[in-house]
């Protein structure tokens, strides 16, 4: 099912490349993406009210069993960029989707789309874990379908 990116669960940011994102090809380097998908994922989930800090002390983290990312365009030093990033298919026990996109608002271009699969683990052993009950009463009503 696609992601109604303007749905209201949708949480959207602004990011643009600097010097330090450029790379050879005079283009943002595709390493720049991915991190900008992590930011962009930890400030929703803080916004929600899960941070690292609840992570820890629970002993519980979502971590990323898979990835997939289409590079549709190139971008450019200076850029004004819109990233949006929302979460589905939680199914309360171990396992989320977060889905991502980017675009450039001045032409209407989609630059970026990607999604990551997550399943709960507990930090300490690596070891796939139950979602705890602050997870589950976070993320599940944030899941879009």
């Amino acid at each position: 099912m696609p992601i109604n990116w303007q749905h209201p669960k949708v949480f959207h940011t602004t990011v643009s490349p600097v010097t330090t994102d450029i790379d050879g090809l005079g283009h943002t380097n595709n390493r720049v993406y991915s991190k900008w998908c992590e930011q962009a994922a930890w400030q929703h989930s803080e916004s929600l009210g899960v941070s690292l800090a609840d992570y820890q002390s629970q002993d519980r983290a979502m971590a990323i069993i898979s990835a997939q990312y289409d590079y549709l365009a190139a971008t450019y030093q200076g850029d004004i960029l819109e990233l949006a990033t929302g979460l589905s298919h939680c199914d309360g026990k171990m396992r989320l989707q977060r889905h991502f996109r980017i675009i450039r608002p001045s032409d209407n271009t989609l630059i970026f789309q990607g999604s990551w699969k997550f399943m709960c683990i507990e930090i300490s052993s690596g070891k796939p874990k139950r979602m705890p009950p602050q997870f589950k009463a976070i993320y599940g009503p944030a899941c879009i379908g």
